[in-house]
């Protein structure tokens, strides 16, 4: 029997991860040129904290978090011709405004999902998109990371930091990674060259003459970041809002840097299934949750200590 509501983790006021809330909303129809996925995988991510604390682009409340989506097609909007209900999809909601994954429908453009490969599981499809993506954005797209160069990935442990240290081995690069100390094993295990404790270490006094930094902390770290990078080299920020005198500094050096906020993009997409489906780029799941416990995830994320990504199931 086909119901027309939906359970959705919602929120009617800006706070901690009390304020988000199970309820019943109306399942929502694909428009033209959409698809409405059966969500059974949904990863959560920092800006998902951010959002629910400050509202940021979203602004106040209500809404339903989530860009992160892996599925099955349950029904097409006018015009789609990549896939037909039963198709076992993967993507992201459209950042910022297409938000809307952590229910058990969700609507978006049929191209910013691509089919999930067999041998990639839901959680692992759930967990890659936004991360994901945002690596293969900074690194591929914006920093062109081929063969040889020297890659720095700030937070390499974290979830787009992660991710991104296996996109850089996948192109070849040598990548220097900082995390705490008892994290290194882990950061040996994705390839990482060179791992530095930034607890006991001033990275950019022990690091130099990489070609690009991966800034995944903002603030005065990518200021200081530039130090490390040989002239001609690039630093790329996924936090975009560049340190007081950043673009100064960067000019007396002779180095570049870019701000940048992931887009939802079908051919970024299936590079990422592609990477993922060769066994080259997998999310470690620092744990999954039921969707009624989104606020126990939530609170877990917000510690800023995990490794890897978290996941709400359905």
């Amino acid at each position: 029997m086909t119901t027309n509501t939906m359970r959705a983790i919602r929120q009617d006021v800006l706070g901690g991860p009390e304020v988000l809330r199970v309820v019943e909303l109306p399942r929502p129809a694909p428009g033209v040129s959409e698809i409405l996925v059966r969500v059974r995988a949904a990863g959560l991510n920092p800006t998902d904290w951010k959002h629910r604390a400050g509202g940021l682009f979203l602004g106040e409340p209500p809404f339903v978090l989530g860009w992160d989506v892996a599925g099955t097609v349950e029904a097409v909007g006018l015009g789609v011709t990549l896939f037909r209900p039963g198709d076992e999809v993967f993507g992201m909601l459209p950042y910022p405004h297409g938000v809307g994954a952590h229910a058990e429908y969700a609507t978006g453009p049929a191209r910013a999902f691509v089919p999930r490969p067999a041998g990639v599981d839901l959680v692992q499809a759930g967990a890659l998109p936004l991360a994901a993506l945002t690596a293969w954005q900074a690194l591929v797209d914006t920093a062109q990371v081929k063969a040889g160069d020297r890659v720095l990935v700030h937070a390499a442990a974290g979830g787009v930091g992660h991710l991104a240290v296996q996109i850089a081995k996948s192109r070849g690069a040598y990548v220097i990674g900082t995390a705490s100390a008892a994290k290194h094993d882990f950061l040996r295990g994705l390839g990482v060259d060179e791992p530095i404790d930034y607890r006991s270490t001033d990275v950019t006094e022990a690091v130099r003459d990489v070609d690009v930094v991966l800034d995944t902390l903002g603030g005065e770290n990518q200021l200081r970041s530039l130090r490390t990078l040989r002239p001609g080299g690039v630093l790329v920020s996924i936090l975009p809002v560049p340190f007081d005198g950043l673009a100064e500094e960067a000019d007396r050096l002779g180095v570049r840097t870019a701000m940048m906020l992931v887009e939802a993009d079908h051919a970024g997409m299936a590079a990422v299934a592609d990477l993922a489906e060769r066994g080259l780029l997998r999310a470690e799941i620092a744990g999954t949750f039921p969707l009624e416990e989104a606020a126990k995830a939530h609170a877990l994320g917000d510690t800023g200590r995990t490794t890897g990504k978290l996941v709400l199931v359905n």
